[in-house]
């Protein structure tokens, strides 16, 4: 928890004997590659000194990865992929990777803790920065970054033009200037404005 400690969102429902589930996605904001979204149950009362993914370097993300794993009920992953994304919008996006990620628990729950996003058919209970203030989320935000990363890195290796093992989708200056010298490959999103105006 850090030298200051704080009172976390699920611990009130673990005193109560609740299974809290805490769910979050990542690329959003990229113009390449898929949606991502993890859901985990942490195990009652577990002690995890980590915030939102953002602040973590991509080896500290990788080993807490491990170590919420082990720390966790059940994890649950929800991926939707660019074509997907372009059909659907990004915000219906977002709460579909949620909802399969939810599905894809092994574990009954009895609360979900979203990061922004409301999400129909679940106990859920949402606010802004849930990532940073919620230890589930938290959790949820480390796996998800961490998988979407791994996912960007092999299309690298399938699309070498864009630097994907670097900017991992997101409109770098670089990304964009290969965008303007090559095209778009088949990972982009072509609803994104990037990819719009150049066509």
């Amino acid at each position: 928890m850090g030298a200051k400690e704080e009172v976390i969102p699920e611990l009130s429902y673990w005193q109560d004997g609740s299974i809290v589930v805490g769910v979050d996605e990542v690329g959003r904001g990229a113009i390449a590659g898929p949606i991502v979204a993890c859901a985990v149950a942490l195990k009652p009362f577990a002690e995890l000194p980590l915030r939102d993914s953002k602040k973590l370097s991509k080896s500290k993300r990788k080993e807490f990865s491990l170590i919420i794993r082990e720390s966790s009920l059940s994890v649950g992953i929800g991926v939707v992929d660019s074509a997907l994304v372009d059909s659907i919008g990004i915000s219906s996006a977002n709460r579909l990777a949620m909802i399969r990620a939810l599905e894809d628990l092994k574990v009954e729950f009895d609360i979900v803790i979203s990061d922004y996003f409301d999400l129909d058919g679940v106990n859920c209970i949402s606010f802004a920065k849930a990532d940073e203030k919620s230890l589930c989320c938290a959790a949820a935000s480390v796996v998800a970054k961490t998988l979407r990363d791994e996912i960007m890195h092999r299309f690298s290796e399938i699309f070498d033009r864009y630097s994907f093992e670097k900017n991992v989708g997101y409109p770098t200056k670089t990304h964009i200037m290969a965008l303007r010298s090559s095209g778009p490959c088949d990972i982009h999103r072509f609803s994104f404005r990037p990819l719009k105006e150049l066509g």
